[in-house]
């Protein structure tokens, strides 16, 4: 953003100095040629007077001379001709009496008028002497537009150093402001970012920048406070709530176990069965209480090897496949890296390959497939199992969501929790030949983000 807005006021910048010193520089060029245009024809209109007195009043010819010298002096080259195109004085510069002089000559005394022509870098100026309608000769003045030239390039180059300065100096302003702006705004997009990543406590700075960044930043300030009170809060909640609950269940279950072992055959078999519902509650019990650490956990994104992690849970999960008679199986390109949580794949990983084991029937297959496409990792889990109906996909990923769950129903809620806290997606599909194929999409590690902790860490609780 610094640099879009730098580039984008030095633009202005440029526009502005480009319309302002470019019509100026123009009008200055125009200026100067009409001020030697004009100077050069008073020069020529004082040789035409001087001209006049020697050939009209018969006064001797010094006058004439001496302003035939002082215009020679100022760089020009003067002749005076007569009614019949003789040449009666000039200055010792033959400039004006060759090229295109005599036709220029034959046609003020044609015409009695000023004639004014510019060819070979030199301005030539004929005016008539005498009056206008009564011509008894021509002056000629000849000059060169060499100094005219020096006087331009002068102003064109006062112009552009005025230009180049003010586009430093546009340029200092633009990138100060660039800062200015941009920078708060980097401040608090990074504090955004870590906030994202699980750094709840992170906070924006709220004394730079315009009122506007000031007042964002404030704002970002407050919602992180709150997201950090709920969140703590939660925490708070769901420890005291695992404790409260598993601590009475697991003394009615050693209370059901005394009381069985102590009664005759008919009542320790309803004992057994008030167990197992016990049994069951407490997994129900632990289901919801991992479904609540997922949905308060923030995670801290660092880059996860998932090759790695497939191989150690395909291990980890071999024995209770085989004693299943399932096939397990995975594949995953060397190398291939997820941007997630520590430990978060893994106990996706375990929620779905326990359901895949325990859907499967003996003889089946459950395969783990990894590939990268672009910003992503897509991994697959694949089985053949009897797979899901279209209105139990639609529900899956909700608590209790899939009638027809043979478990607590939680494990699927455990996954998209977990998978969309990492900004990613997971979505179930029917596998060819029949069975279930659960897809995640997983942000693909960049080059440059911090390592972590090593991939292959154990699941979370």
């Amino acid at each position: 953003m610094t640099r879009r807005i730098a580039l984008t006021v030095l633009a202005l910048v440029t526009v502005l100095l480009v319309l302002a010193v470019v019509p100026l520089g123009v009008l200055l060029t125009e200026r100067e040629k009409t001020s030697f245009r004009s100077a050069t024809e008073a020069s020529a209109r004082a040789v035409a007077s001087a001209a006049e007195e020697t050939l009209s009043d018969h006064k001797p010819d010094t006058e004439m001379l001496q302003v035939l010298a002082r215009t020679q002096a100022d760089g020009g080259c003067a002749a005076a001709y007569g009614t019949t195109g003789q040449e009666i004085a000039r200055t010792s510069c033959t400039t004006a009496t060759g090229g295109t002089v005599p036709a220029m000559v034959a046609v003020v005394l044609a015409h009695p008028q000023t004639v004014v022509t510019q060819a070979d870098d030199r301005l030539k100026v004929a005016v008539p002497i005498g009056d206008s309608e009564d011509a008894v000769g021509v002056a000629v003045l000849v000059r060169s537009v060499d100094p005219l030239n020096d006087r331009i390039a002068v102003v064109w180059g006062w112009l552009a150093a005025i230009g180049v300065a003010g586009l430093l100096t546009g340029t200092l302003l633009s990138v100060r402001l660039a800062r200015w702006v941009g920078h708060p705004l980097s401040e608090v997009d990074k504090a955004a970012q870590r906030l994202g990543e699980g750094a709840l406590e992170v906070r924006a700075p709220t004394g730079n920048g315009p009122q506007e960044v000031r007042r964002l930043a404030a704002t970002f300030n407050t919602m992180a406070g709150r997201n950090e009170v709920l969140v703590h809060g939660h925490r708070t909640v769901i420890a005291d709530v695992s404790h409260q609950l598993r601590t009475p269940l697991a003394a009615l279950r050693l209370r059901l176990d005394v009381l069985v072992a102590d009664s005759d055959e008919e009542t320790a078999s309803d004992l057994v069965g008030a167990q197992e519902e016990i049994a069951r509650l407490s997994r129900l019990v632990d289901g919801l209480l991992a479904v609540a650490r997922a949905e308060s956990t923030v995670p801290r994104p660092v880059t996860v090897r998932v090759d790695r992690v497939v191989t150690e849970r395909i291990a980890a999960w071999e024995p209770v496949a085989s004693e299943c008679r399932v096939a397990l199986t995975g594949h995953c390109p060397d190398g291939l890296s997820a941007h997630l949580g520590s430990g978060d794949l893994e106990q996706v990983l375990d929620n779905l390959l326990a359901n895949a084991l325990d859907a499967v029937p003996v003889g089946g297959r459950v395969r783990m497939e990894g590939t990268a496409d672009r910003g992503t990792v897509e991994l697959r889990v694949v089985d053949d199992g009897p797979g899901m109906s279209v209105r139990a996909r639609a529900s899956a990923f909700r608590r209790f969501g899939n009638p027809e769950a043979g478990g607590t129903g939680l494990g699927l809620a455990i996954v998209h929790r977990l998978i969309t806290a990492n900004g990613g997606t997971a979505r179930l599909e029917d596998t060819d030949g029949g069975g279930l194929t659960v897809v995640l999409e997983l942000p693909r590690a960049r080059r440059g983000r911090d390592q972590g902790p090593r991939a292959g860490l154990p699941a979370a609780d």
